[in-house]
């Protein structure tokens, strides 16, 4: 796979939470995870837009700016506290990129929820 960033949207077998396996989902890269491992922070996307979280989740929808770039088909959630910690080498390739903004607020909501624990 070519080289990865934050912000990207890629493909990933999505673990259910009893950790048997899911099906492939597109999930949002957050962070390279530091180490020696190539391990990604990824958030899970979903078209179940009932389940958003108002004022966490994020909304992608084909009326704003980074839709088309995401390579996503139809509107879609980021689930913010819908984490894991994942090789690169699970992810299946990459199909599109959220804005920077975007990301810099995902990126914002988790630390503060993280902080607020």
């Amino acid at each position: 796979m070519a080289v990865i960033r934050p912000g990207q949207v890629a493909i990933l077998r999505f673990p259910n939470t009893d950790l048997s396996s899911g099906k492939p989902r597109p999930v949002l890269l957050i962070a390279r995870v530091p180490g020696v491992h190539d391990d990604w922070l990824i958030c899970m996307l979903s078209t179940q837009l009932q389940h958003v979280s108002e004022g966490f989740d994020e909304l992608i929808d084909q009326s704003q700016s980074d839709f088309q770039s995401s390579g996503l088909k139809i509107a879609s959630v980021v689930r913010i506290a819908r984490l894991a910690v994942v090789s690169a080498n699970l992810l299946v390739g990459t199909i599109g990129e959220v804005g920077p903004d975007r990301l810099k607020r995902v990126q914002g909501k988790l630390a503060n929820w993280i902080q607020g624990l």
